[in-house]
């Protein structure tokens, strides 16, 4: 009998697992943008386990200037935490966000997916359309699904951009009150006199802020 079914068998072999880690390191050093499994998948030869690769990759990463990190549904190669501050000479800063902008994002990332309703609501003031319109085109957020309610309105909810520039896997991973009281982002009490969020406040109004996310 033929030998030749089994020959054939060997045509569509995947290939050695450390050669796939290189064409999944490969692929995240070259893309600008966080990867999928799928992307990578589709990318590398048949039979390939691009997930297993990305985790083999991950653990041998581990301790070096960079990592092998998850955005979102993603996966890329990112400066180590703690050397981030050897990058700062090479930032640029374009503009600063309005604290309007800074209040808005802040309640989206919070309390997505919210309309703009919503959002007006909790910081008591509306919304223009330069704020909301800002933040599309930092793509820090997006469109969502709309509410099942009359009207239909929109909502919004942050980005994998967004997640990526912070660091953080996944909108969950935003810190509490206890760990922004406990990084001096927030008093635990207003001081006397102080202002709530929204009161008083002017939206065309472009404070100096560094902090990302403002008590309300």
């Amino acid at each position: 009998m033929s030998d030749a079914p089994e020959e054939t068998g060997t045509l569509f072999e995947a290939p050695p697992l450390a050669e796939q880690e290189r064409m999944v390191e490969a692929v995240l050093f070259a893309s600008a943008q966080p990867v999928t499994i799928a992307d990578l998948e589709a990318r590398m030869p048949h039979g390939s386990n691009a997930a297993q690769a990305v985790e083999l990759l991950q653990k041998r990463y581990e301790g070096r200037g960079v990592r092998i990190v998850r955005v979102g549904e993603s996966w890329a190669i990112r400066t180590a935490p703690d050397l981030g501050f050897l990058m700062q000479k090479e930032t640029v800063e374009t503009r600063k966000l309005s604290r309007a902008a800074i209040e808005t994002l802040a309640i989206v990332a919070y309390h997505q997916p919210c309309t703009r309703a919503e959002i007006e609501e909790i910081r008591g003031v509306s919304v223009s359309r330069g704020t909301i319109d800002q933040l599309l085109e930092m793509e820090w957020i997006r469109l969502g699904r709309r509410r099942m309610t009359p009207g239909r309105p929109v909502t919004f909810v942050v980005t994998p951009e967004f997640l990526d520039h912070f660091g953080l896997e996944n909108a969950r991973d935003l810190p509490g009150l206890k760990e922004l009281r406990a990084a001096g982002l927030l008093e635990n009490r207003p001081p006397p006199g102080a202002v709530p969020l929204g009161e008083g406040q002017d939206e065309g109004e472009d404070d100096d802020q560094t902090e990302l996310f403002e008590e309300e």
